[in-house]
């Protein structure tokens, strides 16, 4: 499965993260708000930031989000956990500046990354805290149910309850139709 395309549809375009796109996103993450009921609240102070945008490099995985309408950096989130024998990937590390709250960007995002991942893996993982109630609704948006709990413990932080989130691609594609959705499409760049 490719962990980096650039995906792009109507509103979003994610672009594989660089090191040239730190000071982009740390304006964007330098918000205390963002990281308010996250377990790893303290993630808007640049020092620890730096540390989690080194590890999100590392990863292969992971995209700046943009907003197309106003070519603004929205947020990033990535691809990790891939197991080719099991059949299944995570999709995590999600952030938005707050004007992008409440406003079908984040579905709009995780759609297009399931889109992509179920042309490849039968079920997608998202580990969400246990005090992050955003994104515990945010994950029944997606039709992701929760299988789970668990200590996880992201790069470079100490183990915190989690809860995990999966969703299936025979269920995906069933939710897409029951939705008058287009059966999922590649959108990935050429």
């Amino acid at each position: 499965m490719p962990l980096q395309p650039v995906l792009q549809k109507e509103r979003v375009l994610l672009q594989p993260l660089t090191n040239q796109d730190f000071d982009a996103l740390y304006a964007v993450a330098a918000d205390p708000a963002i990281w308010a009921q996250h377990p790893s609240n303290d993630r808007w102070q640049e020092d620890v930031f730096r540390s989690f945008f080194a590890v999100a490099l590392e990863s292969k995985g992971a995209f700046l989000i943009f907003d197309k309408a106003s070519g603004e950096v929205a947020g990033s989130t990535r691809y990790y956990d891939y197991n080719e024998q099991e059949s299944s990937v995570a999709i995590g590390y999600t952030f938005y500046a707050t004007r992008y709250w409440g406003t079908g960007f984040n579905p709009a995002v995780k759609r297009l990354m399931l889109d992509h991942a179920f042309q490849y893996v039968n079920t997608v993982f998202f580990h969400v805290g246990a005090t992050n109630v955003r994104s515990q609704i945010a994950m029944g948006r997606v039709g992701a149910l929760k299988v789970g709990e668990m200590d996880f413990a992201p790069v470079g932080s100490v183990p915190k309850p989690y809860f995990l989130y999966a969703i299936q691609r025979a269920d995906y594609e069933e939710q897409r139709k029951d939705a008058g959705l287009p059966a999922r499409q590649d959108h990935q760049q050429p």
